[in-house]
C-alpha cells in the first residue's frame, strides 16, 4: 500500500479511522497507536502522521502530551451545538443550492430518501441518509461550508451510531419528501425551513443512562 502517493494514503487511512470511531468500532479514550495503524496498512509513518491530523481536524481525535493521540469523547452539550451548527449552515448552503438544483438532483435525491426509508440496518440507513444530504445541498457550490457540513455530518453519526448500537428502528422520514416537494416547487424558503427543523431536532433529546439516543434524523 506504501507504493500510493502519501496523500492518498493518508486520507485512506484516515477515512478508514475516522469510519471505525463513528460507528463506535474504535471507542471514546482509545489510543491511535502509530506504529500498529503503520502495520495495518503498510505504511511509514508518515502517512500515519498526516492521517491523525486530518482526523484531530474533524474533531475524531485528540493529540495530548505524553499520552498520545485518542479517540475525543463527546457528550450532550456537543451535540446540541453540532445540531445547531448544522440546522444553520445546511439551511445555508441549501438556500445557495436551490437556483442550480436539477430534476436529476431532486430524482437521485428521491432515490437516496427510498433507500435510506427501507434501510435493514443503522449503517445503511446512515450512508443513504448521507447520501441525500449531499445531493441537496452539493449544488451550492461552496466547497469550505460544504467541507465544514461534512465534519458536522461525521460528528453528530457518532452520536447515531451510539444511540442505536444495538435496537435500530426503520422508520419513513417524512421530512426528506417534505424538502423535495418544496424543491420542486420552487419554495426554497419552506424547504430551508424544513431542513433547518429537521436537522436541529438531533439536538433536541436528553441524555439517559450516559448515552444520548437521537430521533432518527439527520
Amino acid at each position: 500500500m506504501e507504493n500510493q502517493p502519501r496523500h492518498t494514503l493518508a486520507m485512506q487511512i484516515a477515512a478508514t479511522l475516522a469510519d471505525r470511531i463513528i460507528t463506535g468500532a474504535l471507542r471514546p479514550g482509545a489510543r491511535l497507536r502509530q506504529d500498529h495503524v503503520a502495520q495495518e496498512f503498510g505504511a511509514s509513518h508518515v502517512p500515519v502522521r498526516e492521517a491523525f491530523r486530518q482526523l484531530e481536524a474533524q474533531g475524531l481525535a485528540v493529540s495530548e502530551p505524553r499520552r498520545g493521540v485518542r479517540v475525543t469523547s463527546f457528550d450532550v452539550e456537543e451535540l446540541h451545538e453540532v445540531a445547531a451548527m448544522r440546522a444553520s449552515l445546511e439551511a445555508l448552503a441549501l438556500r445557495h443550492a436551490a437556483p442550480n438544483m436539477g430534476a436529476d438532483v431532486l430524482s437521485a435525491a428521491e432515490e437516496a430518501a427510498e433507500a435510506a426509508d427501507s434501510a435493514q440496518d443503522v449503517r445503511e440507513w446512515e450512508a443513504a441518509n448521507r447520501r441525500f444530504h449531499r445531493l441537496i445541498l452539493t449544488p451550492c457550490a461552496m466547497p469550505r461550508l460544504l467541507s465544514t457540513i461534512d465534519g458536522l455530518y461525521m460528528a453528530s453519526a457518532r452520536f447515531l451510531f451510539a444511540a442505536w448500537r444495538s435496537d435500530w428502528e426503520a422508520s419513513t422520514d417524512h421530512e426528506h419528501r417534505a424538502i423535495l416537494a418544496a424543491l420542486r416547487r420552487r419554495q426554497t424558503d419552506v424547504a430551508c425551513m424544513i431542513l433547518s427543523k429537521h436537522v436541529g431536532r438531533i439536538g433536541g433529546r436528553s441524555a439517559r443512562r450516559g448515552i444520548v439516543r437521537p430521533a432518527i434524523v439527520g
